[in-house]
């Protein structure tokens, strides 16, 4: 049995820890935060486990040798717990999105986990849809002919790069299935000098900016992410793969529509009890348990980090390309 650890208890560590309770490969046997009423909660969710509590996470890695160790913090605070978990032995760890805010954090983060064999789980949610899975599978199967292009949409007041746009800069590279070779973007207005992250966990919109983008991938797929202004009306982010002879689009977490010529279908996908984050957490224990591939790697999230940033530093060089990889100072 896998010894299990959450770092941040609050309600995205919660569905964290959903994906370890009852499982037959992991117990949950800490957790960490640094306010105390908020760990108490947590643990008194499940009051079956045997749950140490910990305000401090190297504590926790030194005291409890931890096989898995979810990290469930704000977005700029992933890249020293990540690194810590790597080099305290743990095999597994699931990341919240995005994986950092910075390219240097990036870096070492998958270096760590590389160094000491640690697989790493990025919690870019759709991956773990069943809708978005089974039009994965259509396209391979070539209902749609090769995919020329994607288009993924991101509107109302909580449009922000970091927060919500890094889920659908991830959507538009997993259909693509390619490596980004250079993106061309703006952001809106009011955020033309915005250089680095400057948000605060993604509570307040006004701390990031929405944007738009034009990636084009290196196996000539193109992308198109249009994620701004936030001055927009509220709807569930969409997204439509177009391709040589039909298109997929996905209006929801469960409603997509598959068009061939003249004829539409529903795309049909089975009910299941566990999907989304949980379902990442469960398939990172079942992966360290059993072997296997993991759907959201940490290479993948290292690439969005590099196109949320690539954004940014478009705006600043006039709205003209940036080339991947991005140099590094």
């Amino acid at each position: 049995m896998n010894k299990a650890g959450v770092i941040g208890c609050r309600p995205i560590g919660v569905y964290h820890a959903q994906g370890i309770v009852g499982s037959q490969q992991a117990q949950l046997v800490a957790a960490c935060d640094f306010d105390q009423q908020t760990l108490d909660d947590f643990i008194q969710q499940w009051p079956d486990e045997t749950t140490t509590g910990y305000k401090n996470h190297r504590e926790m890695l030194a005291h409890e040798k931890l096989d898995i160790v979810t990290v469930a913090t704000s977005d700029h605070r992933h890249a020293d717990l990540v690194v810590d978990a790597a080099e305290a032995g743990v095999k597994g760890i699931f990341c919240e999105k995005p994986l950092a805010t910075t390219l240097a954090d990036a870096d070492r983060m998958i270096a760590a986990c590389a160094a000491n064999d640690t697989l790493l789980s990025v919690d870019h949610t759709r991956r773990w849809w069943p809708l978005w899975r089974r039009s994965k599978e259509l396209i391979a199967e070539g209902a749609i002919g090769p995919v020329q292009y994607i288009i993924g949409t991101l509107t109302g007041p909580r449009a922000m790069l970091f927060r919500n746009g890094t889920h659908l800069l991830d959507t538009v590279c997993y259909f693509a299935d390619a490596q980004p070779a250079w993106v061309v973007a703006d952001l809106e207005p009011g955020y033309e000098d915005y250089t680095e992250y400057r948000g605060d966990g993604g509570h307040d919109p006004a701390t990031e900016p929405a944007a738009n983008a034009y990636i084009h991938f290196e196996n000539g797929v193109n992308g198109f992410y249009i994620g701004g202004s936030k001055n927009t009306t509220l709807f569930t982010p969409q997204a439509e793969i177009v391709g040589a002879t039909g298109r997929i689009v996905l209006a929801s977490e469960k409603q997509g529509t598959l068009y061939q010529g003249e004829t539409s279908s529903a795309i049909e996908v089975p009910e299941l009890t566990v999907h989304g984050i949980a379902a990442g957490m469960q398939e990172l224990v079942k992966v360290v348990a059993e072997g296997g591939e993991l759907v959201s790697p940490g290479r993948a999230g290292h690439t969005v980090v590099e196109l949320l940033l690539g954004i940014l530093q478009s705006q600043q060089q006039g709205n003209t390309p940036v080339k991947f990889p991005m140099p590094r100072d």
